[in-house]
């Protein structure tokens, strides 16, 4: 488990991004694509085409860390905002106000 601190905001890269990626390379995916600091504390979660895949990066202030998640059945489900990047917060809110629910990824089987 993440030992996430509340207030902490998470920010999905909406779609495909490349999973052969290190910490480094979705480091600077944040800083160019995104156009955040990916030391500033905020979880950044990135996600596979096929979908059963994500990765997450985070500075807890000491150093980067790279967590990694894959489904054995099914896939995560994924926002697609025209901007390119969904921010959560604790009430599970979306930058432009909307909800996004559930507040964790959710998985559904393939066909």
């Amino acid at each position: 488990m993440i030992p996430v601190l509340s207030g902490v905001r998470v920010w999905l890269a909406v779609g495909r991004t490349d999973m052969r990626r290190g910490m480094n390379g979705l480091a600077l995916q944040v800083q160019e694509a995104l156009r955040r600091d990916p030391h500033a504390g905020d979880l950044f979660v990135f996600r596979g085409a096929r979908g059963d895949l994500i990765k997450i990066i985070w500075h807890d202030g000491l150093g980067m860390s790279l967590y990694a998640k894959r489904l054995e059945k099914g896939r995560f489900i994924w926002p697609s905002p025209a901007d390119g990047v969904v921010r959560r917060d604790g009430g599970g809110q979306d930058h432009d106000g909307g909800s996004l629910r559930p507040q964790t990824p959710r998985t559904q089987a393939l066909p």
